[in-house]
């Protein structure tokens, strides 16, 4: 009896369905695509090379991810920059993070006080903006600075407050490039270094209320008609 080599459709189309997320979810961030700009499936489908089925599967994901909205009988689109969810994404890190924070100041170790020297060191020296990736942050500064603000938490030991705080810094990722763009004269690498310097001088008062004045800036701006 002849045995029939399993098929290899289902894993080449689960690769170019990752490939295209992946194209996807960049081009967004990177600001290819403006607030508010539809996304249809049809033209990046023809873009990509691949069939609607494929496009849609990555779309759905980065809907997940809170870069594009799912409208009903309107397709796809990016979020627009006025969007409320902004300001309640913000309130929730501003309620959330400071606590977790205080939490990760008590609890945490020498080793914790080297990840957060060393994860501050990488951002600090991590350039902001490249040209070829365009006007809003380069994607080593945005992987470096999750890193640091994750560091900053990681003390406190609890799984669970960190994986909060990992969906709510996805769903926050939009904002935070496009509050830049609109606010190029902040200092963001002070308010980094504060924070260093306040988390491991084990000042949990003055590291708190640092890091909700700086999650505020980015809410603040965002908020703006402009």
């Amino acid at each position: 009896m002849t045995r029939t080599a399993p098929s290899s459709a289902p894993a080449g189309k689960q690769m170019l369905s990752e490939q295209v997320y992946a194209h996807l979810r960049d081009a967004i961030l990177r600001g290819d695509h403006a607030p508010g700009d539809p996304l249809k499936p049809q033209d990046l489908a023809k873009e990509q090379g691949v069939s609607l089925a494929v496009v849609r599967e990555a779309l759905v994901r980065v809907v997940g991810e809170g870069l594009a909205d799912r409208l009903p009988n309107r397709g796809f689109a990016v979020p627009a920059c006025s969007d409320r969810r902004w300001q309640e994404i913000a309130e929730a890190r501003r309620t959330v993070e400071p606590v977790v924070l205080r939490m990760s100041i008590e609890r945490g170790d020498v080793d914790w006080e080297a990840r957060v020297r060393a994860a501050h060191h990488r951002l600090a020296r991590t350039p902001a903006y490249l040209p070829e990736e365009g006007e809003y942050y380069s994607s080593a500064w945005s992987e470096a600075h999750r890193v640091f603000h994750r560091t900053l938490l990681e003390g406190c030991g609890n799984p669970v407050l960190l994986q909060t705080f990992d969906r709510m810094w996805t769903a926050s990722e939009l904002a935070r490039r496009w509050s830049a763009h609109r606010n190029p004269g902040r200092d963001g690498a002070l308010e980094h270094r504060r924070l260093e310097e306040a988390a491991l001088a084990r000042d949990a008062d003055a590291a708190s209320e640092l890091l909700i004045r700086h999650l505020t800036q980015t809410a603040d701006v965002m908020a703006d008609p402009m």
